[in-house]
């Protein structure tokens, strides 16, 4: 029976021993590499095309989503379970949106672990149910613009748009009219709320 390959991409050495050795007992499954970043994530993905990526979302270099979005548009068939202690929903429900295939913390016990891997490998979706609570209870920010972003950023800064639109170069309406859409999408219903739900959930530079 051919062994499902699977590489561990955790920046912290003691979690990647911790896999490699809790996946050592299991005669299905096979650790082909390792990943200490997000950069070779995707370099040691697509030189050793796993099976299964086992992906922190925290890692330097390439965050575990950018990494499982290059990974997934270089190579789609593979399929990627976001093992994290990584707390911010948005984080995560990004992951799930580039194409992971399931979501996990990594208090999760030792044969959920290898069972989802499994399931996984078999074409299966998994979010466990801390993380499905987690989403529902403080739901993610859609994706916002650059310029969303632009403009969010000055807000904090606490930038009148008068000021922003000096700064950006357009009109204090033009600003008005992104502030309203970008407070629409973040579910705020004023400039206190929209700062307070930036910082929360890290959107801007601090």
């Amino acid at each position: 029976m051919k062994k499902i390959s699977v590489l561990i991409a955790d920046d912290h050495t003691i979690v990647r021993i911790g896999l490699r050795t809790l996946l050592s007992f299991a005669e299905d499954i096979e650790v082909v590499g390792e990943a200490r970043n997000g950069e070779q994530a995707v370099r040691e993905t697509l030189r050793l095309s796993p099976d299964v990526v086992i992906m922190d979302l925290a890692m330097p270099k390439k965050d575990g989503v950018a990494a499982t979005r290059e990974i997934l548009e270089k190579r789609p068939s593979t399929r990627i379970l976001i093992l994290t202690s990584y707390g911010a929903s948005d984080g995560i429900a990004h992951a799930l949106e580039v194409g992971a295939s399931g979501a996990m913390m990594k208090t999760a016990d030792d044969e959920k672990i290898v069972s989802t891997i499994k399931k996984i490998a078999d074409g299966a979706t998994y979010i466990s149910p801390d993380i499905q609570r987690q989403l529902e209870a403080n739901p993610p920010v859609p994706k916002l613009s650059a310029r969303q972003t632009e403009v969010l950023q000055l807000v904090v800064e606490g930038k009148t748009s008068k000021e922003i639109g000096v700064m950006l170069g357009i009109r204090p309406d033009s600003v008005d009219a992104v502030t309203r859409a970008l407070f629409e999408k973040m579910n705020a219903s004023s400039r206190t709320e929209a700062v307070a739900i930036a910082l929360r959930k890290q959107l801007v530079k601090t």
